[in-house]
């Protein structure tokens, strides 16, 4: 494959962020299964080990600068956590 970088679509930018955050939560000791990406609301549902905590996220992935799509009002956001994912496309 070649060097340059491939046009990517906002929802495998989408994608992306989502399995990096499951990753890191899967290695922080969370079971951490994300729900279907064209469903609004929650993106992950993560719980302990012994299921005695749960949590809903919302990850909204970020490939350039710009401003978090998060509407106008915080009212529209039901889960516990919001995790931003930046420069989710930019090469190590």
């Amino acid at each position: 494959m070649s060097e340059d970088i491939v046009k990517i679509s906002n929802q495998l930018a989408g994608n992306i962020g989502l399995y990096y955050i499951c990753y890191e939560l899967s290695k922080r000791g969370w079971n951490a299964l994300p729900t279907s990406r064209n469903a609004r609301g929650t993106d992950i549902v993560i719980y302990s080990q012994d299921a005695v905590r749960k949590y809903t996220i919302q990850v909204k992935s970020l490939s350039k600068k710009a401003p978090v799509p998060s509407g106008n009002k915080l009212d529209n956001l039901y889960e516990d956590y919001l995790i931003i994912c930046r420069n989710v496309l930019k090469q190590q």
